[in-house]
């Protein structure tokens, strides 16, 4: 358990679902004076006297005026989310009654929560570790059911045990190490150097696993936005409005009809993918609204993640695409060849795209392959990986750290390679360790848990 900060032996009271009208609102209240406020405003039972995990009804009452029908959830600490004692009111939904409750309960010397504070109590009082808690604001705010699996798998401990199974190793031969050094003057060793060597890179082997992870928690966690980019009338808008099953883009046969940019979202199996539907790129037009249109197509298409290039099969080379690929590579942009209007072409001719690596051919209007190119943006994106029931990392905290671990471990295993001495070494593992506790929150501070924790909802 971690020691509690200052001004933390108060009560907190916020409102924990979201504001507005509703059948039910839920006020939380957590601290040591949750039993005895809520008793004296609680007349049909002693709360005081009633077991923890159950659950009461009856009215709130302050100074004779009843102020709403609740049901109480009593849970008593440590035996609750926060570690202390916790209750929840149910209450009927209005705005104006879930106000008047909590201007009560503030009237009687509780105060209002700050964001993340009742999760960052539970972290205090040991319910959580850092890793923990903040995988509950990512299940918060998943909006797929691959951010959902992945945080949840966070919240549930498992990117914490596999961090736990690295310190442990650490650890025991840091201790090793330690007590060589508390009998340097006889010359002896406690710590295995050859086993000690394969450790570490077991341990880089398991960090570089974690690192690698990150593009792909990315991709799960932020999304992935892609643009559509091709010549006037390749079929951009048509394919986006295939893609989201709606009429969202305006089509027409007449070049340079989208002038702007268009973006929406889309979920393909658990991964959102942002797309922008962009004004026709070409080199020369007279028309000055096109041509400011064309320049946020380039520039959209240097911002985005994956560019999807649409090309008219009927009007396009193999040399067309060579020199469009060409210009992908030397920007290092990812991307995807779409060969559009296929079914207006012959086998033949998209056998004269043979050479080209691939291309996939689709008819955005007649809705031919589209299932194809949705596969190739999820495995585009996500680099082929299957999204399963093991630790992604998703926070670009988390990653720093695992970066200097890495370079730690690194360190780390130079000096067994070099033959240093054992307080050296022993500095080196304290620096691994260091970075692995900065990630759970056994190495943490006041500032870093308020930034963290801010970024919270009030009543979570």
């Amino acid at each position: 358990m971690h020691t509690p900060l200052s001004g933390w032996d108060d009560t907190i009271v916020a409102l924990a679902t979201p504001p507005g009208i509703g059948a039910i609102g839920v006020i939380r209240v957590s601290g040591p004076q949750s039993f005895p406020v809520l008793n004296a405003l609680f007349p049909s039972k002693n709360l005081l006297q009633q077991a923890s995990h159950t659950i009461q009804v009856g009215y709130l009452v302050n100074e004779g005026m009843q102020l709403d029908e609740v049901v109480l959830s009593l849970f008593k600490g440590p035996r609750s989310y926060t570690g202390e004692d916790v209750i929840e009111i149910s209450c009927h939904g209005s705005p104006f009654i879930i106000e008047n409750i909590i201007q009560v309960l503030l009237s009687r010397g509780l105060r209002m929560a700050k964001p993340g504070e009742f999760t960052q109590r539970a972290f205090l009082n040991g319910k959580l570790d850092l890793a923990q808690a903040e995988a509950v604001a990512d299940l918060i705010a998943s909006n797929t059911e691959a951010s959902r699996k992945t945080a949840l798998h966070s919240m549930r401990g498992g990117f914490s045990s596999d961090l736990s199974v690295l310190r442990e190793q650490l650890i025991r031969f840091s201790a090793l190490i330690e007590l060589e050094l508390d009998f340097s003057q006889e010359d002896v060793a406690f710590a295995d150097r050859k086993e000690f060597k394969d450790l570490i890179v077991q341990l880089r082997t398991a960090t570089g696993k974690l690192l690698s992870s990150f593009q792909l928690g990315n991709v799960i966690r932020n999304g992935v936005q892609v643009a559509i980019i091709g010549k006037p009338n390749a079929g951009k808008s048509t394919l986006l409005n295939t893609l989201l099953n709606e009429n969202r883009a305006i089509v027409s046969d007449i070049a340079g009809t989208t002038r702007d940019t268009i973006e929406e979202v889309l979920n393909i199996n658990g991964i959102l993918f942002r797309l922008i539907d962009t004004a026709g790129i070409r080199e020369h037009t007279q028309d000055t609204i096109e041509s400011i249109g064309v320049e946020k197509s380039l520039a959209k298409m240097r911002e985005a993640n994956l560019v999807v290039y649409l090309f008219d099969v009927n009007q396009t080379t193999a040399d067309d695409l060579h020199a469009v690929i060409s210009a992908f590579q030397k920007e290092n942009i990812r991307y995807l060849l779409i060969g559009n209007k296929s079914e207006k072409s012959s086998d033949a001719e998209q056998n004269a795209f043979s050479a080209v690596d691939n291309v996939i051919f689709i008819s955005a209007k007649d809705h031919l392959n589209i299932d194809a190119l949705k596969n190739a943006l999820v495995k585009t994106a996500t680099s082929g990986e299957v999204v399963m029931e093991s630790t992604i990392v998703t926070n670009a905290r988390h990653f720093e750290a695992l970066q200097k671990l890495d370079r730690s471990l690194e360190e780390v295993q130079q000096g067994l390679e070099n033959n240093i001495p054992g307080d050296l070494l022993a500095l080196d593992i304290r620096q691994c360790l260091h970075y692995l506790g900065t990630i759970t929150g056994q190495i943490t501070n006041e500032d870093q848990l308020d930034f963290i924790f801010s970024k919270f909802c009030i009543g979570k």
